[in-house]
């Protein structure tokens, strides 16, 4: 009995990951740019970590090593999901959105919670961290993308498009806002309103949706002090150089002492604990201070080509859902990394978000490679 149902089991299995007749050769240009990216980041982690590292955990290499972990998991999950057809999502689109916001409450559970410096977003089991913020990302995408495919033309209208919606974000806005995450939660808004646009949606609407972000952002500064002080740093870093803007200056002076050229690899002087979170959102200033202009300009411009391949893909999809999906996953990844850069050269206020495929963090890596996945599935298929 057990045997007859493995062997079901394994069929679908097989169905859902089987090269499809209608499949063509992925777009290699997608997987080459991302695994680029995750070399020079393993690279650049490897020396921006080390300091940092050895005087927390008497090794050089534990972020490393540790990065290694939730790259080998993120690998697993981008080769399995470039091979799952994804109009299967469509399906399963509801219950994993559901499972990802149950993951985001369970962060309020005492025996369970963990955080790091003013945020609570993770969920600690057996030693083990997660973020379900970072999975929410991706299962939203997918439920918005087939809701939207499904609204249709409907997709204009107050009372069956843009309200529903609100009500979608509204409850996922207000489950991180109380962690508080604000920084995935505006980029979760910035996909959610491309994905929108792209699908149909109405631009006055959106406008509209955006303007009362902006009304809840600045709420948000008001009630948080240290979101202030961001602000207060943004427009003048010499405000509170010893602490408030600690970081900003810190980062500032590693940017700027990378040149054109750079210091050279491992030859960072502000990853010897000047400037904080050197191994998370912090590691592009470090980048800059040891590779300089030059080699700061071409991961840019890797993150420029990789939005590029991917609206090609979302333009040539079979269909709205393969559309909406790739637009949505190639916003997340250029809108992260534009979002991590400028608010570490002060050119926005400072967020608190990974720079994709590079800063240390295993959920950000396991569910930006999964999201990878899906894309170059997709490309398998378009026209």
């Amino acid at each position: 009995m057990l045997s007859r149902r493995f062997q079901r089991f394994k069929l679908i299995i097989s169905g859902l990951i089987h090269e499809r007749s209608n499949y063509h050769p992925a777009d290699y240009f997608i997987v080459a740019a991302v695994f680029a990216i995750i070399i020079f980041g393993l690279i650049m982690l490897s020396s921006a970590s080390s300091a940092i590292s050895y005087a927390s955990f008497q090794t050089s290499y534990f972020y490393f090593n540790h990065q290694l972990f939730g790259l080998a998991l993120g690998l697993c999950l981008f080769f399995f999901l470039s091979r799952f057809d994804y109009h299967q999502y469509k399906k399963m689109a509801l219950g994993l959105l559901i499972f990802s916001l149950l993951l985001l409450i369970v962060v309020f559970v005492p025996t369970l919670k963990a955080g790091w410096g003013h945020a609570r977003s993770w969920i600690s089991i057996f030693g083990f961290s997660l973020q379900p913020s970072e999975i929410v990302k991706l299962t939203f995408l997918l439920y918005l993308a087939a809701w939207i495919e499904k609204r249709g033309k409907e997709l204009v209208d107050l009372h069956h498009g843009t309200m529903p919606l609100v009500v979608l974000l509204g409850i996922v806005s207000l489950l991180m806002l109380l962690q508080p995450d604000t920084g995935t939660l505006f980029i979760m808004l910035l996909i959610s309103l491309a994905v929108y646009f792209v699908g149909g949606g109405n631009l006055k609407h959106i406008t509209a949706i955006s303007f009362a972000g902006a009304i809840i952002l600045f709420i948000m500064i008001k009630i948080a002090p240290y979101q202030m002080d961001r602000f207060r740093c943004f427009f003048d870093a010499s405000y509170s150089p010893e602490e408030v803007c600690y970081q900003i200056d810190q980062s500032l002076i590693a940017v700027g002492s990378g040149g054109f050229w750079g210091k050279g690899f491992g030859n960072s002087r502000q990853k010897f604990r000047y400037l904080p979170e050197v191994q998370g959102d912090a590691i592009f200033p470090i980048i800059a201070e040891e590779t300089g202009f030059i080699f700061s300009v071409m991961l840019v411009l890797l993150y420029v080509f990789l939005f590029y391949r991917g609206w090609l893909v979302s333009q040539r999809a079979p269909d709205v859902y393969g559309r909406l999906i790739a637009i949505g996953i190639v916003t997340w990844f250029s809108a992260q990394a534009f979002i991590n850069i400028a608010g570490m050269i002060n050119f926005i206020p400072m967020t608190g978000v990974p720079l994709p495929f590079v800063s240390y963090g295993g959920s950000a890596m396991m569910a930006a490679l999964a999201a990878a996945g899906i894309l170059v599935n997709v490309s398998k298929q378009t026209r």
